[in-house]
């Protein structure tokens, strides 16, 4: 059994107390959602619970296994007691600041929007009650989290205060209850955890940004080739094109420009290491910035070539083309001639389509591969081929996809409406330049390089002639 610790002390939990954590005590004040979370978490944990309410006896449920008292009785039989109370309401904790005294406080709280008071909550209740122990934590979980227990992409928990006692304490508290934690260092963090929760998607917003622009522009240059050009010279109404056939352009467009985003800068460092010739120098910010935005880009792309998928497939159901079809068929009648079979569009479009299947069958085993609980179960080699290896056959099959789409359109000065190249030659543009890169990065020279810089090697002195830069030593052995 642990030595029974002193109100005055700081609650440590030691090897021995947690081989029989049901002598645990923790307390909680407040009965919320997110007080009856927590506290179903930490019973089911094996820890003794009790909570402390204005309102003991009509508190509403709690979870079985739990004691509810009143604010100051159940202060006293914790030495850990969860603050799960909005600011506002902090005022009656003034007035248990001697039974208080030494323990430790576990501020949970948030605030609606940001910079509305002074000073960060955690701040607060430590000025509040002095001789507290006041720990910012779980506050960027949500009741949900903690009922259902963690997931693989809600498992951290920060946590910041001024006491190392009291932080390992909250800690392993954390860590039993399946979390991973992370120290952001004194109780002067806590403002910036506090606006943890307040952010909305922060590594989504350049990717959306990204793509709202690119989906913005190729919309209204493709609205000025395929409708606006009709109108004007000849005289075509063709504004029923936007609904389906110029989305149909747009989104695969957008697409296949995010795809080759998502390892462009992977090229570009490769690049810049064997400039340096050392793996030990930072990247610029905006590349930093760039690679780790990497997911939320390919995600994104995913979601637009699925797009491109339903659209393509309600294509043999639009009137539009039904009346087309109708016409011809109608047309040959009259004529009574037959169109002759053309085995080279027969090649050309089967191999079209069949490069689009493979090509987005290989987006969804990506997109699959990045879900934290499939990326959880790989090795990092075999999560490594799968978004290196096989992210760059997927961008190739994408990009033979569309150079088969295009076919000799270029040739013809028809294809160049107002003198503008067709969209999916300007899409063309980043990967065919990312898979260029990539080609010359697998030369066995360049490849070997590179694989020594990975590995630590350094070009300490350039301009020494008798040490000769190790790119063009391999070079040289070929």
């Amino acid at each position: 059994m642990s030595e029974e610790v002193k109100p005055e002390s700081v609650s440590l939990y030691s090897v021995s107390a947690a081989a029989t954590p049901e002598q645990e005590a923790v307390c909680i004040f407040g009965t919320g959602d997110l007080g009856r979370s927590l506290g179903q978490r930490l019973l089911q944990s094996g820890y003794r619970l009790v909570y402390g309410s204005r309102r003991p006896h009509s508190c509403g449920p709690i979870p079985p296994g739990a004691q509810v008292m009143s604010h100051e009785i159940a202060a006293r039989s914790a030495s850990l007691v969860f603050v799960c109370v909005h600011r506002e309401h902090y005022d009656f904790l003034e007035t248990l600041a001697p039974h208080l005294k030494g323990k430790v406080l576990v501020d949970v709280s948030n605030n609606l929007k940001k910079n509305m008071y002074p000073e960060a909550n955690a701040e607060f209740l430590q000025r509040l009650i002095p001789g507290a122990h006041v720990v910012k934590a779980f506050n960027t979980l949500s009741a949900w989290a903690l009922q259902n227990g963690p997931s693989d992409a809600n498992r951290q928990v920060y946590l910041c205060g001024n006491s190392l006692e009291a932080k390992q304490a909250v800690a392993e508290i954390a860590t039993k209850l399946g979390f991973n934690v992370q120290d952001r260092g004194s109780l002067s963090a806590a403002r910036e955890l506090e606006d943890f929760p307040l952010q909305l998607f922060p590594e989504w917003r350049l990717p959306m940004r990204l793509t709202i622009g690119l989906t913005a522009f190729f919309f209204f240059y493709l609205l000025i080739r395929d409708v606006i050009f009709a109108y004007v010279n000849q005289g075509k109404d063709n504004s029923f094109r936007i609904m389906v056939s110029l989305a149909n352009k747009v989104f695969p467009i957008v697409s296949l420009i995010l795809l080759s985003l998502c390892y462009l800068p992977g090229v570009i460092a490769a690049f810049l290491q064997l400039y340096r010739g050392t793996k030990y120098k930072r990247f610029p910010d905006w590349l930093d910035r760039w690679m780790l935005c990497r997911k939320q880009l390919g995600l994104i792309a995913l979601a637009l070539a699925s797009l491109h998928v339903l659209y393509t497939l309600i294509i043999p159901i639009r009137y539009y083309v039904r009346f087309r079809l109708a016409a011809n068929t109608i047309s040959q009648i009259k004529e009574n001639k037959t169109s002759v079979f053309d085995t080279t569009m027969g090649w050309r479009t089967d191999s079209y389509y069949s490069m689009g299947i493979l090509g987005f069958g290989l987006y969804l085993l990506l997109g699959i591969a990045s879900l934290p609980s499939v990326s959880n179960a790989l090795s990092w080699r075999e999560f490594s081929f799968i978004q290196s290896k096989l992210g760059y056959l997927t961008l190739f099959f994408c990009t033979f996809h569309t150079y088969l789409y295009g076919w000799d359109k270029f040739l013809f000065i028809s294809s160049f409406k107002w003198y503008t190249p067709p969209g999916y030659m300007l899409c063309l543009v980043v990967p065919s330049v990312v898979l260029l890169l990539k080609l010359l990065l697998l030369l066995p020279c360049v490849d070997k390089s590179l694989t020594r810089i990975r590995q630590g090697w350094e070009r300490t002195d350039p301009e020494d002639d008798s040490k000769k830069s190790l790119l063009a030593k391999d070079c040289q052995k070929l």
